[in-house]
């Protein structure tokens, strides 16, 4: 399965594009997709996603997004219990806003996953690109995690990891998988917006129902 897998479906410029890659943009527009419209499926397909893109960027040398395809298994799971149960709290899951103390949580997290990260590219691994590698892993992480707790803020995120993720994966000869991460990008547009209208849903005050005014005890 794995040779398979591994094996070149088609040649584009020049560029083997194997079937691990083909088969992870097919999963990986779906998944975009059935998240930004809230679709629980998303966690499923998803999982299955990140399983052969697992594959796809070890044999690439991007070992940080490699690794990265593992924690997004244990978050996957998270987040599909989170969205069926809704967490610790066992209540139903809405969009909501990121608050200030999580944003300074995310911020210091970002910044030293990145920067271990960098250093553990550089010095352990051929890695051709491992600042640009740490960053989008670490950018990644955090809007992963802002989705299994359907922040709407995630979305920045995820905007921002593929605006990095476009070029990378060009430069290292993966163009179907860029063009996937170009679509992403349009994918989390409408996410972002999907998700923005329904939290104005849910901020609209709850209109009063006409009728006389009550009586003064």
């Amino acid at each position: 399965m794995i040779d398979w897998l591994t094996g070149t479906a088609f040649t584009v410029a020049g560029a083997g594009t194997t079937w691990a890659e083909l088969l992870g943009f097919a999963t990986g527009v779906l998944t975009v997709w059935l998240v930004a419209r809230q679709r629980i499926a998303n966690w499923p397909v998803g999982i299955a996603n990140v399983l052969l893109l697992m594959l796809l960027f070890w044999t690439a040398g991007l070992y940080a997004d490699a690794g990265l395809q593992i924690v997004y298994v244990g978050l996957g799971l998270y987040g599909w219990w989170a969205w069926l149960f809704g967490g610790r709290r066992r209540t139903r899951l809405t969009v909501g806003r990121t608050s200030p103390r999580e944003w300074w949580a995310l911020a210091v997290a970002g910044v030293a996953l990145t920067g271990a990260l960098w250093a553990l590219l550089d010095q352990a691994t051929d890695s051709t690109v491992p600042l640009p590698d740490a960053l989008t892993t670490a950018l990644s992480l955090l809007a992963t995690y802002g989705q299994t707790r359907k922040r709407v803020e995630s979305w920045w995120l995820w905007i921002a990891a593929d605006l990095i993720y476009i070029p990378l994966y060009a430069y290292k000869g993966l163009y179907l998988t860029s063009a996937l991460y170009l679509i992403f990008l349009g994918l989390c547009v409408l996410g972002l917006r999907e998700w923005r209208a329904d939290l104005r849903r849910g901020d609209a005050p709850t209109p009063v129902p006409p009728g006389p005014a009550p009586v003064p005890a």
